[in-house]
């Protein structure tokens, strides 16, 4: 699946499409009042769909047109406060990876710095729910994205194919899923991206 694919079968592009066109003045209004919530140290049991219309100053009516509940609508909150994922080139394999372990790297500055994402996904964890959603909307796409990238590296023979690519994969992203997640202090330096990508790589070229 691609980028493109996997964001059309996201719930959030789902409930773009349905009922009447939607506002954007409104859509900002409601993601403007669940992060201010969170800012202030709101809980996300007690962040009901109530209390955000109430804030947002909308009928909940008008969030339910746009999200199916609470959890949907806290992953696109979340979309909003990290930085976009990037569209990759496909003209090589390295490009394409260094692109997407710098968008890593910088996302794990940012969880570093936000209060409002430390906040999030320090409780997200505690809800299987929406745990379970920002998995599959968010993490899955961007792992097929690289998934998709590997193996068209294999394909024009710039990595050795005798590996699958879900394999190949976790050796990119692991240094950096080390540093942002399990050693949460440890250094994000510039030029992480590349370095671990041209060490991975030189151990993955074709032989001969």
């Amino acid at each position: 699946m691609s980028q493109a694919e996997a964001q059309a079968q996201s719930p959030c592009a789902g409930s773009a499409r349905r009922g009447r066109p939607r506002s954007e003045a409104a859509d900002q209004a409601i993601l403007d009042a669940v992060i201010g919530l969170l800012e202030n140290g709101v809980p996300l049991t007690d962040l009901s769909i109530e209390r955000i219309a109430r804030t947002a100053g909308v009928g909940k009516a008008t969030i339910y047109r746009r999200w199916t509940g609470k959890e949907e609508l806290l992953i696109d909150v979340i979309r909003s406060v990290e930085p976009p994922d990037p569209v990759l080139p496909g003209t090589s394999v390295r490009e394409d990876l260094v692109i997407m372990l710098e968008s890593m790297r910088r996302r794990g500055l940012i969880k570093r710095t936000s209060a409002l994402l430390h906040n999030v996904f320090s409780q997200m964890q505690m809800y299987p729910k929406l745990w379970d959603n920002y998995q599959q909307t968010v993490i899955e796409p961007r792992r097929q994205t690289i998934t998709d990238a590997i193996g068209r590296g294999m394909e024009r023979g710039e990595i050795r194919a005798d590996l699958g690519p879900e394999l190949v994969s976790d050796m990119f992203i692991g240094p950096l899923l080390m540093r942002t997640v399990i050693r949460p202090g440890a250094a994000l330096e510039p030029g992480l991206a590349e370095q671990i990508v041209d060490a991975v790589l030189e151990g993955l070229r074709p032989a001969g």
